[in-house]
Order: C-alpha cells, then structure tokens, then sequence
C-alpha cells in the first residue's frame, strides 16, 4: 500500500466533500445580506421571511462546512508533515490569518445573528449579516491566496533547505491568487443563485408561498446570469495564465500531445498515455487551442510529448474534467439568460422551473471538476516547480492512511447524509417552519 497515493486520496476526499458546502457558504451569505437589508430598508415582511428561511439552510449548510474544513487542515500534519516543513513559513502564515482572523471573525457574528433577532434592530441586524458575508469571503481569499502560491510560487527564497518568506505582498498580490479569487467566489454566488431558484422553482410549481418565492427566484436569475458571465470571461484569463506559467496542465487539459503553432483544439477525445495520443478525436478546430491559449491563431503550443513522462499530470481526469466544467458552465450561461427573458412569466413556465428544480447539481458538478483540474493538473507537483508531492508525504505506513481514510469516508458520509436530509426536509418545508 502505496502511503503517497492513499493520502492523497484521503485529501481529495476530504477536499472535495468540504467543498460541497464551502461555495454555498461563500454566496448565499451575500444573497441573504441583501434580502435582509431590503427588509430593513422597506420594512415589507416578505422580505423576513425570505431572510429566515434561507438563513436557516445557510446554518445548517455552515455547520456541515465548519466540521469537514477542521479535519481537512489537520492532514498538513497527519499526512504531509514534509510539506509544512518545506513551505510551512509561507504557506502557514495564510492559514494561520484565515484561522485566527477572518473565521472567528465570521463564526462570533453568526452567533449575533442567531441570537440577535429580538435584540438588535432591523438595520443593525442586516449589518450583522454584511459581516458574516464579509467574514466568509475574506476566509475563501486567504485560503485560495494559499493554493494561489501552490499553483504558481512567488514571494520566497530557498534557506536551510526549505522555502521561506521574503516579500508578504509578492504573495497576497500573486496574479495567479488574484484569479482564483475572481473565479471562485462568483462561483460560489452562482452555486447559491441556483440553489435559491431551484427550490424557489420546486415551491412555484406547487404554487406555494409563490410571492416569496418568485422575489428569491428573481434575485437568484439576476446573481445568476452576472456571475455566469463573469466566470466564463475570468475563465479566460485563466487559461492565458495558464498557458503562460502551467503549460503540461494546458497539455493535459487539451489531450495535447504534439508541440506545434497554430494548434487545433479538439472537442472530444479519449487519450491514450501509454500510446502518447488519442485513440479517437471528434471536432477539431485548426488554431483554436493556440488562440485560447495566448489569444493568438498562430502561437505555438507545447505537447505533452515534449514534458518529462515524471512531471506530466494525469491526463484522463483533467480532460475530462475541464470540459464537464465548460460545458455545463455554458448551460448555466444559457439556462440564466432564457430565465432573464421569463422573469415576469415564472408560473406560465412549468418546464423551465422543473429545469431550474434539476439544475441544482450543475454548479456544484462544475467547481468540483474546476478544483480537479486545478490540483490533479498541478501533479506531480505539490508546490508547482519547486516541491513534488511525492516528497512531501508523511514518513508513516500506509496501512495506517488507510485506516484513516476508512475513517473519512465513513464519518463523512454519515455527515453528508444527514446534512442533506436537513437541507432537503427544510427546504421542501418552506418558510412557515422558520418564522417565528
């Protein structure tokens, strides 16, 4: 048993489930800040009863977040001491800001906000929610400033044999970080957008509360449609910077195996690593890859061929997974707009709420296979360049990750059942279960 692999198994695990709930956090806060703030404004009660309802999903969903993201940080240690001692200078101080700062800061104002209902007002009430969304956001910026360094060093000299801090600013202001963050938290206010309609359409197509609902539906669409646009056009940028600085995961990303200019992009394929190509390519526009990559028809792009086999990543899952992510980021793109133009037509359109009902799984698919590719097209590397994951494991036997991971996988899967039948019985509940 291969103690490497099954930690990082145990990561990606651990990752991927925590980050079932850390996006809806990140959004849903801003959405619900603003549902209040109305309320305080207008005084309308619709609008407090928009704000319960949706907060008390937000709880639940924040208490599924809080248990899984403590566990998650405690594996730096457990499994990869190596790599905290490497980059622990750099990397610790991030976490240890988030930590000590920015989620105590959100964690102190969302007790106000519980327990502050009859005891604030209506205006210092919705500025407690401001906070708390302030708070979480500050938190995801400070933990994607950390991979942000992961994925593209900068800020750190080699000392002692282990990478130490020499600029603080270098770091928080990485180009890299500083895309991240402007992909992943709208993102996360995309996720909720969709969240908030597709129950919103569930309570619609019963006809129920349809006021309140088609408020949030309507707040939700116009999130929506903002943010999908946003993420796709910072998805750009992405990839240019991708190919600058990342250029076996755009190989990866592409099924590209041949370095050439004006490189064609390929709509699907199946690769082949041990061939080194694709037993089956469908659609291949000439040139496109290179103008995706360096926004021009002509630029030459580097194939996996040309890449050290040791330091090339995982082809399959990033091929697959970039293009799950683009797809259905095109859908929530299409879905949004087609819902812009029925926004005063909700209960006249049957099929496009039960598409809205469905759809709810679509974002959460796409940022998990946006984080696969960012990470599993990072490999071999842990910290891209300088550090391989490989050597930054714990010295422990696997037999004991795998006990741990066992572990994971049982506890978090009781977690997730139960957080999804709270979600799902208060959310099929609807608002007269939480006003008080």
């Amino acid at each position: 048993m291969d103690p490497v692999f099954l930690s990082r198994l145990q990561f990606a695990t651990a990752t991927m489930f925590h980050f079932l709930f850390v996006p809806l956090t990140l959004g849903i806060t801003i959405i619900i800040a603003y549902m209040e703030t109305r309320y305080a404004k207008t005084g309308e009660k619709v609008y407090l009863r928009m704000t319960k309802f949706w907060g008390k999903l937000f709880l639940i969903n924040f208490a599924l977040g809080v248990v899984t993201g403590i566990t998650l940080e405690f594996q730096f240690g457990t499994n990869w001491s190596r790599y905290s001692q490497y980059v622990g200078d750099v990397f610790g101080s991030l976490l240890a800001i988030e930590a000590s700062v920015t989620f105590f800061l959100e964690s102190t104002f969302i007790g106000i906000w519980v327990f502050g209902w009859k005891k604030l007002s209506a205006k210092a009430h919705a500025r407690v929610m401001w906070v708390i969304a302030a708070a979480g956001n500050l938190s995801g910026i400070w933990i994607l400033t950390a991979n942000g360094f992961m994925q593209h060093p900068v800020g750190y000299a080699i000392r002692n044999g282990r990478a130490e801090l020499t600029d603080f600013f270098a770091v928080i202001f990485n180009y890299h970080s500083i895309l991240e963050i402007f992909h992943m938290l709208p993102s996360g206010l995309l996720l909720a957008a969709f969240f908030i309609m597709g129950i919103s359409a569930y309570h619609l197509l019963k006809k129920q509360h349809v006021e309140l609902f088609t408020k949030s539906f309507r707040i939700g669409l116009t999130v929506g449609l903002v943010c999908s646009i946003f993420v796709a056009i910072v998805g750009d940028f992405h990839g240019v910077n991708v190919a600058k600085n990342q250029p076996a995961k755009l190989a990866a990303m592409e099924s590209h195996w041949e370095t050439q200019a004006r490189a064609p992009l390929v709509l699907f394929a199946i690769p082949d690593e041990k061939q080194e190509k694709n037993r089956i390519e469908i659609g291949s526009i000439p040139g496109m890859l290179s103008f995706l990559g360096f926004h021009d028809f002509n630029a030459k792009v580097t194939g996996l061929k040309d890449i050290p086999k040791d330091e090339r990543p995982p082809v399959l899952p990033v091929f697959i997974g970039f293009r799950t992510m683009v797809g259905i980021g095109t859908l929530l793109i299409m879905l949004t707009l087609y819902g812009w133009f029925r926004r005063d037509k909700l209960m006249e359109s049957p099929t496009y709420l039960k598409l809205m009902l469905f759809s709810i799984p679509l974002p959460y698919i796409a940022i998990e296979m946006g984080w696969m590719v960012t990470e599993v097209g990072r490999q071999p590397w842990i910290v891209y360049g300088i550090l391989k994951t490989a050597h930054a494991a714990s010295p422990i036997a696997g037999i004991q990750v795998l006990f741990s991971l066992t572990g994971f996988i049982t506890v978090y899967g009781l977690l997730g059942a139960i957080g999804f039948y709270l979600i799902t019985k208060y959310a099929k509940q609807g608002p007269a279960a939480t006003t008080e």
